[in-house]
């Protein structure tokens, strides 16, 4: 499934299962223009539909910066909502609905939305010298593609709203000893890291990942009750798979499980 639909955005299948989609702007900081959103955005739609993949790695191209967030010059000009997506929002990615696993590879700086995106990934893993932040209030605006709810989800609650309202940045080795990302990397190793944490996700059920991370993801959203009853249905529906039954077999065969994904 390698191919493209802009330059800005390319994709990738190194491996079975794990594709890689690269935000191709390095001259722009990978700045957010109505390219970028309409490509992700279509992206995002083909992934999520193609049975063959199973997770995902979102990247940024150039090694200064995952991505500036919102490209200014847009924003001045008026054309905001370009920038967005009706099924995606922000980037076309920040909103849409997904099921399989997003992990952002940060290699530099993830800034304003470019912070929103990674904060929009279930997982994180940076390079050294990454750092993260949402400076928006130094421009007169907003984070309002995520991250003035997301960052205070993350990260304690003080410190959140601290670096939402003064717009100070957060280096790696901070934002892993609160826990807002998974693991820092030496900076030449952060795609490669990122694809061993992705590799380690395939080797699972598919089918039993995404179950799982629709419940875990709304943890913070919704009440126990709820959660249990998204469990139990979330059991019932698993228990129709084939998976389901080659999990306990292969176990028993003492081999590896062979995983098909439905």
């Amino acid at each position: 499934m390698t191919g493209t639909t802009a330059d800005v955005v390319t994709l990738e299948v190194p491996f079975p299962h794990v594709a890689v989609v690269t935000l191709r702007r390095p001259e722009a900081r990978n700045a957010i223009n109505a390219q970028i959103a309409a490509s992700l955005g279509q992206f995002v739609s083909r992934l999520e539909a193609d049975p063959d993949i199973w997770v995902v790695v979102l990247t940024g191209a150039g090694g200064q910066a995952f991505s500036s967030g919102a490209d200014l010059k847009d924003v001045a000009a008026g054309r905001l909502a370009s920038l967005s997506t009706p099924a995606g929002g922000f980037a076309g990615f920040v909103l849409a609905e997904r099921t399989k696993p997003w992990i952002a590879a940060v290699d530099g700086f993830a800034l304003a939305g470019g912070c929103e995106l990674a904060l929009a990934c279930d997982m994180i893993v940076a390079s050294e010298d990454a750092s993260f932040g949402l400076p928006e209030v130094t421009r007169g605006l907003i984070a309002a593609a995520g991250g003035v709810y997301r960052l205070p989800r993350a990260l304690p609650r003080a410190l959140a709203l601290e670096l939402i309202a003064t717009g100070a940045r957060l280096d790696a080795a901070r934002a892993l000893s609160f826990g807002l990302i998974n693991r820092v990397v030496p900076k030449r190793l952060t795609l490669s890291s990122a694809l061993e944490l992705a590799a380690s996700i395939a080797a699972n059920a598919p089918i039993a990942v995404r179950e799982s991370l629709t419940i875990a993801r709304k943890t913070f959203d919704t009440d126990d009750a709820t959660l249990a009853r998204m469990s139990a249905e979330g059991q019932l529906r698993i228990m129709q798979t084939e998976d389901f039954r080659e999990g306990p077999r292969a176990f028993i065969e003492k081999r590896p499980p062979r995983w098909v994904g439905r």
